[in-house]
């Protein structure tokens, strides 16, 4: 198990209905590092991401079984506020989502609802150094005014990622958050995970394994719902422990 954890996931059980679609889920998760989570299609690497800041409380028929933790606290316990847990950790996702709002908007959504803005300038200095940490400012600074939909897709992934941090989160989920992109935006993107992981937590799910080599200093391997194996990346990928493993990297499964 990995010094420091900031997430621990420990016999982790996800059900929809009567499908199981993960079972006996251990898994550390270190601060301030990039953890991947790959694996084929289908072998539950999203349903785990989204068990862990409870965004499967959504889906009606979704039962979560086991114990996960964030700075050693259950995030399942009743008494805890999943608002103020989806703050601590923020999401972004497969495709680009801007709200229909400017770009000053987007960012200021999340520190307004969650009553971080007290003044004008609170609201600037937020949106500044969101922009700036994504990657963003330069670009967009005299256009805060217009549309977020206005921008480029990799644009629009760098002001969702933007959106994310505004509220201050210490951990960052990323669902595929570059398969929509071309590969110069995936390589901005790519950049800004590894500059963002000295302040961040960042677990990433990623259907490409070059892009897990490239990001991550560990990675976990899912198949058909269970997690085969995890480690530092670099170790996973050149002497993997598992057959399965194996013959996932050398594409015989996938």
């Amino acid at each position: 198990m990995t010094k420091d954890p900031i997430v621990t996931a420990r016999d982790v059980d996800v059900f929809y209905g009567d499908k199981q679609a993960l079972s006996g889920i251990n898994l550390d998760m270190p601060r301030h590092k990039v953890t991947s989570l790959i694996g084929p299609s289908g072998c539950g690497k999203s349903t785990f991401l989204r068990s862990l800041n409870r965004m499967n409380d959504l889906v009606d028929i979704c039962r979560v079984e086991g114990e996960i933790t964030v700075e050693g606290k259950d995030i399942y316990d009743k008494d805890v506020d999943v608002v103020a847990l989806r703050a601590h950790i923020g999401m972004v996702f497969q495709k680009p989502n801007p709200f229909p709002k400017s770009i000053f908007e987007n960012v200021i959504y999340g520190p307004k609802i969650h009553g971080m803005i007290k003044s004008k300038s609170d609201a600037e200095e937020i949106v500044e150094k969101s922009l700036r940490r994504a990657g963003l400012w330069k670009e967009v600074a005299d256009r805060l005014q217009e549309p977020g939909t206005s921008l480029s897709g990799g644009q629009q992934q760098r002001l969702c990622i933007a959106r994310a941090i505004a509220v201050q989160p210490s951990i960052i989920l990323m669902d595929e958050p570059a398969s929509a992109l071309d590969p110069i935006a995936t390589a901005v993107i790519e950049e800004l995970i590894d500059e963002l992981r000295q302040k961040y937590t960042i677990i990433i799910v990623t259907h490409s394994m070059q892009q897990a080599a490239r990001v991550s200093q560990r990675t976990a391997f899912f198949h058909m719902g269970e997690l085969v194996e995890s480690g530092p990346t670099k170790e996973l990928f050149t002497s993997p422990k598992d057959e399965r493993t194996q013959n996932y990297i050398s594409g015989r499964i996938g």
